[in-house]
């Protein structure tokens, strides 16, 4: 099939995952272009397009205390505020091209500002910062029976912990997450008029205060192999609620996580894997 490529911009990016959670990255730098929302729905789509859980766009950061912007956009099209396992693939994304020779690296984003630092070539740690357990973060309803961050939904009989990591989560402490209805309760909680941005619906099993397993259905997406602000929710709950360590493994369907925090007044730390699986380019 001929493609047309008249009055159309050759746009270089790459594909690449943190712990199965897949990315298309794309630089705005050295390239100039615009993309769309129902663009991003195109290429994410797995059997017609490239595939893949978020598209995360790079671009000059016009403040000094930064080195660059970082913005993360779902398959849906929808701009969302961050993107644990997305920092890490954007920080080895930029040594791999070449933009930054830095091993820290000072990124903003839509609601907070992150800083990446290299441990190794493919193991990165992401200072989150604190965790924000403000119910006003993620929402203006006041019909919740409020228990310090927690709050009771479905019927007034599951327990929900909020916190904001720069975007929304939902924290469920279960017995098992073999067995846990995911998608079932994630969906309930998902279409509640008091989340009016939505909201990542996590599933934790504690095995001890330093290892848990994890599951998370993410808004307008629905359950991932990996999500790394997931994790970080999940384990400043436990920490809150001293049910878990400072520093705790956090085993993903896709892999292992290792989130640090001393509480509050101090900021969240996250470490794990980025991974580069191909280069390609599109036509804009």
């Amino acid at each position: 099939m001929y493609l047309n490529k008249k009055n159309k911009k050759k746009i270089h990016f790459s594909k690449m995952h943190g712990l199965g959670n897949d990315f298309m990255v794309i630089q705005n730098i050295t390239q100039n272009f615009s993309i769309s929302s129902n663009k991003i729905k195109e290429l994410s789509n797995r059997n017609t397009g490239i595939g893949f859980d978020q598209l995360l766009l790079i671009e000059k950061s016009n403040n000094p205390q930064f080195d660059f912007n970082y913005r993360v956009f779902n398959s849906n099209g929808n701009e969302v505020e961050q993107c644990g396992n997305g920092a890490r693939c954007v920080g080895l994304f930029l040594i791999l091209n070449n933009l930054t020779h830095k091993k820290k690296i000072h990124l903003s984003t839509r609601k907070k500002n992150i800083t990446i630092n290299f441990i190794s070539d493919t193991i990165i740690q992401v200072n989150m910062n604190e965790p924000n357990f403000s119910l006003n973060e993620i929402t203006s309803s006041k019909k919740f029976k409020i228990n310090n961050f927690s709050v009771k939904i479905i019927n007034n009989n599951l327990l929900c912990s909020l916190v904001s990591m720069g975007n929304p989560h939902c924290v469920i402490k279960v017995e098992s997450i073999k067995y846990a209805p995911v998608k079932i309760i994630s969906q309930i909680i998902e279409k509640k008029f008091i989340f009016p941005e939505g909201i990542n619906v996590n599933f934790m099993q504690i095995l001890n205060k330093n290892y848990i397993k994890l599951r998370v259905y993410e808004r307008n997406e629905g359950e991932t192999n990996a999500c790394g602000t997931g994790a970080c929710a999940s384990v400043a709950v436990g920490i809150v609620k001293k049910i878990l360590d400072k520093n705790v493994q956090v085993q993903l369907p896709g892999g292992n996580l290792l989130i640090t925090w001393k509480g509050f007044g101090y900021p969240l730390y996250m470490t794990g894997s980025a991974n580069h699986i191909y280069e390609g380019y599109i036509y804009i």
